[in-house]
């Protein structure tokens, strides 16, 4: 599978034009176009990046759910982002996938962006090198890595006609750099995004040569962001890949282009014959068999992972919890019972099981009675319902029966389902042929209540209950982007009242006539129960009362689908609904209080100094409820870091819009974003970058500058000592100043990090290499200016034990 240049050369040889054009032009949503007579299998492509969703969105094909990507990096553990790379390597390949669309290493520019829980950090070294390690991960286990979506494609509002306006030097040393670290990894694709930069859209600019290819040596496949592929202009360009296919764009048109000699047929060539290279690579051509994964325990490592990026960030001492000392504890909160484990939009996968804080918590306390109240509504819209509580009326087994009928009714495709959230994204289901989708199940109650039920979906639909009319609506929605329209879709619902075990026949129509848009073959649509927000009051009642005389309350708060998602961007960093005053009110009741934080991005904390302790558990995948009692009772240490500045409240953000005027959002801030910014104003944040605590002390000794950046040996070297009384975790964090500069530059920015582990009481070494590059400005070019350096080791951006001095 390292075929010659030559060799791929002549399989190139042996196409026509149309077999060229039609294999850079995609096949279908989710693979390539196969060439028998070269021997070329299609390849298949997946999202990712936490976790492998494989090339249907099925929950009866479950996938491991990893925590986000802000808990990975908040480990800031390159052996273990690269573990986390081989763990979606054995899943992609479990589900014949060959390219995995990930990792995302845009930069967190606003706290606002809606995927910065897909993202890594606000701070491009430390992106560039996390997102390296997963590459290398992937792509040492045959699966190629795809680091998206290049390039300023840093929030979601207007995402598809946005013209970012960042000068160069900007874009060179934030935006370009985590790809720059991934290229020098090897990467075997990079996604280009659907926004422009400087005018020109990325499926056609010279980014994509300059410095991709020409400076970088790029020689992997530039695959579009979905449908990003929107004229013959890109072919000319350096984009090598139209998905999904087959590309309107390119198809045909670009055939009678070559003929006409509007388009170079040399161009179509490079383009051919970096996705054989990219098929020899992934062992998918000439009859190769892929790399095999070495085989993982990927449920254990989701555990291991959650509670490595898992981050303290108060503790008065209370935590670790003694667990024997514990004979009533109060779990409350919404999220405690249905944790988000992961972000919205394409990055969701469908695992099999979901242990949520509740469930874990219960699991590590056996003979511990633990009481639940839920406290405040979170969820927003419909979710879906428990399979327990549903029967497939043609097959008696739990579940519904989906039907894709003709307009006069005659059934084209019909599939038993095991959810009521459903997504046709690809596969076999007829969605365009189709004139309407019919869901079919039996539900039968737990209690007898009134509920609201209904469906989310972008497409007109009815609800029938025992044969009667409930919901007949279009719901409406907000904003204009396609994929927010569809995976995160306003929902209509009618009011009904349901007895405990009296069963309900419950049909579900759905309209799918074409409305003309991109996403015609797709689907998606949840039938379920919207929240009972009509008694708040009782609600925070009901969690006082089970926080009263607990030995321990522990809250969990948290967003949901409707904050966090690919295609549209937060409005506010506050937690939905009443879930601040939740906290108050527990905490007045039993001040013994722990706060769980189950968000994937900055939230406001008024209340942070109100209870004993506060632990961020972003989206902490599957595993993520075991992780967290791990980390509550002291069965592990919490290993996170921050990754990103949090602030006290939204208008202390230095950095924040990300609206566009007039299509165009303008970088204003240049190379000051994150920590590089707030080190500029008056206003210190709530937590600083690279803060959290631990469950022991550390104490940084020593450190010293070995070698020299003239020699290109350059190492800041030092000791640490665990001072506390148990075995522990420390980040040391490097930072460079130049107070003296005749450049603008940040006041300190990142330039290298150790992760140190000692037994209590035990002095270890760390060591940071010190490359030229971090000590360089862009200029027309990287250019140095010499002098001195001072150089920081410490605990956090504003927590530095020792300095050194380096010159250039």
């Amino acid at each position: 599978m390292t075929r010659s240049s030559a060799e791929l050369r002549a399989l190139l040889d042996q196409l026509t034009l149309d077999e060229k054009v039609a294999l850079i032009s995609g096949a279908d949503f989710w693979t390539t176009v196969p060439l028998p007579s070269i021997g070329l299998r299609a390849m298949v492509l997946s999202d990712g990046p936490a976790g492998v969703r494989g090339p249907v969105w099925d929950e009866r094909s479950p996938s491991i759910n990893l925590p986000s990507a802000t808990a990975l990096a908040a480990s800031w553990d390159t052996d273990l982002a690269h573990r986390y790379g081989a763990v979606a390597a054995s899943e992609a390949r479990r589900k014949g996938v060959d390219v995995v669309l990930g990792p995302t290493i845009n930069l967190h520019r606003s706290p606002l962006g809606g995927r910065h829980f897909e993202c890594f950090s606000e701070d491009p070294f430390l992106s560039g090198v996390l997102g390296a390690a997963y590459v290398r991960g992937l792509q040492d286990n045959g699966v190629a890595a795809t680091p998206k979506h290049y390039v300023a494609n840093d929030s979601e509002t207007d995402r598809f006609t946005v013209d970012v306006r960042v000068d160069e030097r900007a874009l060179r040393e934030l935006y370009l750099l985590p790809f720059e670290h991934t290229v020098e990894a090897g990467a075997w694709a990079i996604m280009s995004s659907y926004n422009s930069v400087d005018g020109v859209t990325l499926t056609e600019n010279d980014l994509l040569e300059t410095p991709l290819n020409s400076e970088w040596g790029f020689d992997g496949v530039v695959v579009s962001d979905w449908t990003a592929v929107r004229s013959l202009a890109s072919a000319s360009a350096s984009q090598d890949l139209a998905m999904p296919g087959p590309a309107p764009a390119w198809s045909g048109d670009l055939v009678e282009a070559v003929r006409s000699g509007d388009v170079s047929e040399a161009d179509v060539d490079r383009k051919a014959l970096r996705l054989l290279a990219l098929a020899d690579r992934v062992g998918a051509l000439g009859g190769d068999e892929p790399v095999a994964p070495a085989p993982v325990d990927g449920v254990a490592f989701a555990r291991e992972a959650a509670a490595a990026g898992t981050v303290l960030l108060t503790n008065d001492g209370v935590l670790p919890l003694e667990a024997s000392s514990l004979g009533r504890v109060a779990v409350i909160g919404h999220n405690a019972r249905e944790a988000r484990t992961q972000g919205g939009g394409s990055a969701t996968v469908l695992p099999e099981h979901v242990v949520s804080p509740l469930e874990g918590i219960r699991a590590a306390l056996p003979g511990v009675t633990v009481d639940y109240a839920v406290g405040a509504v979170v969820q927003e819209g419909v979710s879906e319902i428990p399979l327990e509580r549903l029967t497939n009326p043609v097959t008696g087994e739990p579940g519904l029966i989906a039907r894709f009928e003709a307009e006069d009714g005659t059934d084209l495709f019909s599939e038993d389902r095991r959810s009521t959230a459903l997504v046709w994204f690809g596969g076999d289901a007829p969605v365009a042929a189709a004139h309407r989708l019919v869901l079919h199940t039996t539900y039968t109650p737990d209690a007898t209540e009134n509920v609201k039920l209904g469906f989310a979906t972008s497409k007109h639909g009815r609800v029938f209950v025992d044969g009667e009319l409930l919901v007949d609506e279009s719901p409406v929605a907000l904003g204009t982007d396609l994929g927010a329209a569809f995976l995160a879709p306003p929902s209509a619902t009618g009011a009904i009242a349901v007895t405990a075990g009296v069963p309900l026949d419950i049909r579900a129509e759905f309209d799918l006539r074409s409305s003309g848009d991109a996403l015609q073959n797709a689907f998606a649509v949840t039938l379920g129960f919207a929240p009972d927000d009509s008694d708040t009051d009782a609600l925070l009642a009901d969690a006082v009362t089970a926080a009263t005389g607990a030995d321990v309350a522990i809250v969990v708060v948290g967003t949901n689908s409707r904050v966090e998602s690919e295609g549209y961007d937060r409005s506010s960093l506050d937690l939905p609904g009443r879930q601040g005053e939740l906290v108050r009110a527990v905490v007045a009741a039993n001040p013994n209080t722990i706060v769980i934080v189950n968000a994937g991005s900055p939230v406001a904390l008024p209340w942070v100094d109100a209870p004993r302790a506060i632990v961020l558990g972003y989206f902490g995948g599957q595993q993520m409820g075991s992780a967290v009692a791990d980390v509550l009772f002291g069965a592990v240490e919490p290993g996170g870091r921050l990754t990103t500045t949090w602030a006290a409240e939204l208008d202390d953000v230095p950095v924040v819009d990300v609206t566009p005027t007039d299509g165009v959002l303008r970088y204003e801030e240049g190379i000051h974003i994150g920590y590089r910014a707030w080190l500029r104003g008056d206003i210190a944040p709530l937590f600083p970058f690279g803060h959290g605590l631990g469950y022991t002390t550390w104490s940084i000794d020593e450190a010293a500058v070995h070698g020299s950046i003239a020699a290109g040996d350059a190492r800041f070297v030092g000791t640490a000592t665990n001072t506390g009384d148990r075995a522990g975790k420390h980040v040391v964090q490097v930072y460079a100043e130049r107070t003296d500069s005749a450049i603008e530059r940040p006041e300190r920015w990142l330039v290298g990090f150790a992760v140190v582990r000692a037994g209590a009481g035990e002095t270890v070494e760390w060591e940071v290499a010190l490359p030229k590059r971090a000590f360089a400005h862009w200029a027309d070019g990287w250019q140095y200016e010499e002098g001195t350096f001072t150089l920081f080791a410490g605990s956090s951006v504003v927590d530095l034990a020792r300095t050194a001095s380096i010159d250039v």
